[in-house]
């Protein structure tokens, strides 16, 4: 069961980037936003009611959601897709797989989490590997202020999404359903990023080609409803540390849909970070199976 969450986490998650790269254009940033977790929103509560699985919740844990959807369904992405301006999506991807690090920290500050010797190994083995397999984005981007701001953006950004896995985590162990908290928390961070784009006279504008829509429909369903709710449910029952492994893994999906339909170039650094990902994966998962002791019969 872990391992089918992973699985689909990584995958869709490595495909919403292609999407979230086909909605940059002439519709502003906050309004893409809001659009994406306006309709996840409504369509996870739609389906709730639906089956009756709308649960309540009481007033304290209704403000922690507000503070799970702005952390991970309004802030960090409305960074994100800033960053992705000034700096490459493969420096994008570098920087948000620090999440590894920034949830072993906060399960640690708010959880008193142990970091094992197995997370701070696999960690270590990913985020190498992520350097080698980007290696050509960091030597192109140089250090000048607009990709300084991008790096500083991006870093935020992972930063807000690992205060949200905390906040879902807490409320997993109170016992909450996960999909009632994920549809108020996307309520709140769509109904916030409206409030951004009110208060700043941000214009509305809607494209209306075939192109953004799919990319607005895949990133809203798949992207937001299926992929937070299988990342969290992850969170759930492996931790927020290693769960957040996907974060480092996900990218190499990125790769492969690049490679196809971009025309994306393997060199040897980014074979050896393949390999050291892939590495890094299995320190995070293999468990060797126990001996069992031989009965000696005298």
């Amino acid at each position: 069961m872990n391992f089918a969450l992973y699985a689909i986490t990584v995958l869709i998650w490595g495909t919403t980037w292609i999407a979230i790269a086909l909605q940059l254009g002439d519709v502003p940033i906050p309004v893409s936003v809001f659009y994406r977790f306006a309709l996840a929103a409504g369509s996870l509560l739609l389906f709730l009611i639906v089956i009756r699985r709308l649960r309540r919740i009481g007033v304290r844990d209704h403000l922690f959601c507000v503070l799970q959807g702005m952390c991970v369904f309004c802030f960090n992405f409305l960074l994100f897709y800033t960053a992705t301006q000034t700096i490459t999506s493969g420096l994008n991807s570098v920087i948000f797989s620090m999440a590894v690090i920034f949830n072993a920290l906060n399960g640690v500050l708010f959880f008193r989490s142990p970091i094992t010797g197995r997370l701070v190994l696999a960690a270590a083995i990913g985020l190498v590997g992520m350097v080698f397999l980007f290696w050509p984005d960091l030597r192109a981007g140089g250090f000048d202020p607009s990709v300084l701001f991008g790096m500083g953006c991006a870093l935020l950004g992972t930063y807000g999404f690992s205060l949200g896995n905390m906040i879902s985590l807490r409320h997993q162990r109170r016992g909450l359903d996960l999909l009632s908290t994920n549809a108020y928390a996307m309520s709140y961070g769509a109904l916030t990023m409206l409030l951004v784009i009110v208060v700043s006279g941000t214009p509305f504008a809607i494209d209306m080609s075939t192109r953004y829509l799919g990319a607005l429909f895949y990133l809203a369903i798949f992207g937001s409803v299926i992929g937070f709710g299988t990342y969290f449910a992850l969170i759930g029952r492996i931790g927020a540390g290693p769960a957040a492994y996907a974060t480092v893994l996900f990218p190499l999906v990125a790769l492969a849909v690049s490679t196809v339909f971009e025309g994306y170039v393997w060199t040897l650094p980014s074979v050896i970070g393949l390999l050291l990902i892939l590495g890094g994966n299995i320190v995070m998962f293999y468990r060797p199976r126990a001996i069992a002791p031989k009965v000696v019969v005298s």
